[in-house]
């Protein structure tokens, strides 16, 4: 399983690429920091998901869906990111 300090990179190096949550909401995010803040429909809603929020999912994956991350802020966005190919690659 990989570390937050692995996948944290890949989650900085694919901000402003469009992620669709199991709903099919599209949706980007920025990484200013040790957080992400999630762009919808061209507005940046009301949600800050922490690098450590995302720490605390890792050992959840792979999840079938966001509800089995019980828990945890922006479920929906953090299951989206972390099962993207693009950010799990093969680790999971």
């Amino acid at each position: 399983m990989a570390t937050i300090e692995e996948v944290w990179p890949r989650i900085e190096r694919h901000a402003g690429r469009e992620f669709q949550t199991v709903t099919g909401l599209r949706f980007t995010y920025r990484a200013p920091g040790l957080f992400i803040r999630v762009t919808r429909d061209g507005r940046e809603i009301n949600r800050v998901l922490s690098r450590t929020n995302f720490a605390k999912s890792l050992p959840s994956m792979p999840a079938s869906k966001p509800s089995q991350l019980k828990g945890r802020q922006g479920p929906a966005y953090v299951w989206a990111i972390l099962m993207d190919p693009r950010i799990r690659q093969s680790d999971w």
